[in-house]
């Protein structure tokens, strides 16, 4: 593996957190920001994430690159995606099997992409164009489901892997994005962490889902609150087949203290200790 992320848990960096973090230099294994936020020339956020940079390992982790588009990602987009990388060398480059924009037309959401053959040529070759212009191996996300796709759990993962292999990118397993889909379309939430090909995981994401109890209720993945037990539970699964990982915990929205958050990130880090011990969580 390229990706030089401790295997260790880090979080999402907040400039609300900024002060607990910079001055407190808490002991944690590294942070995650969205590059996006950072796409300015200079400004507090650059100076707030060079301290950072110069305390930790740093992993970007994008939302905007679009890779199942019907389009090439754009030029603009990875360009200002190369300077940040140019500028921080980050541990680790990720983004989402998804598709988010059409045209001229930009959506806030990140969609799924329907497991054919078509959209596979379609993704592996805008993957390819993306680590050509950024020069960097970068890990894909595994979506968050809430409509029936054309698939089973284990057809998305051979999906995510057939990518792999045809671009060299490795994978960031989501395991809150598996056990939404889980609950929503039906998928094997065990089978889906049992099949994934654990030398290409890269990173691994953990967060809080809510439940909408509408007509048919769903899980959203809404990033604004612990993570629920359930999702312990496959991460737990998971380790123990692929061993220690760098594991982020994402708290994204309705952010907490900066202590609570540190508090959920010594979870996972537990998680990832008692393997490496032999000891239960």
């Amino acid at each position: 593996m390229a990706d030089r992320l401790p295997p260790r848990a880090g979080v999402g960096f907040k400039l609300e957190h900024a002060t607990d973090v910079l001055d407190g230099r808490p002991e944690i294994g590294w942070f995650e920001v969205h590059p996006e936020n950072y796409m300015v020339d200079g400004g507090p956020r650059h100076r707030a994430l060079e301290a950072l940079r110069d305390a930790y390992p740093l992993s970007l982790h994008g939302v905007g690159l679009s890779l199942a588009s019907d389009a090439p990602p754009d030029a603009g987009h990875l360009a200002a995606l190369k300077a940040l990388i140019d500028r921080y060398d980050p541990a680790s480059v990720s983004e989402h099997l998804a598709w988010s924009a059409h045209g001229d037309l930009y959506f806030g959401d990140l969609f799924p992409v329907p497991l054919t053959n078509a959209a596979l040529d379609r993704v592996a070759d805008n993957v390819a164009r993306a680590q050509d212009a950024l020069d960097r191996r970068i890990l894909i996300e595994n979506p968050t489901h809430y409509l029936r796709p054309n698939g089973s759990a284990e057809e998305e993962v051979a999906f995510l892997t057939t990518i792999a292999a045809r671009t060299g990118c490795g994978l960031l397993v989501d395991v809150n994005n598996i056990q939404i889909s889980a609950a929503n379309v039906g998928y094997d939430a065990e089978a889906y962490i049992d099949a994934l090909p654990v030398e290409l995981i890269g990173e691994v994401h953990l967060a809080g889902y809510e439940e909408d109890e509408g007509a048919e209720a769903l899980l959203i993945d809404s990033h604004a609150r612990p993570v629920q037990s359930d999702v312990w539970q496959l991460f737990r699964r998971l380790v123990a087949r692929a061993g220690a990982l760098p594991t982020l915990v994402e708290w994204d929205n309705d952010v907490p203290a900066w202590q609570v958050l540190y508090a959920e990130a010594q979870k996972a880090e537990l998680c990832l200790r008692a393997h490496a011990t032999g000891h239960a969580a």
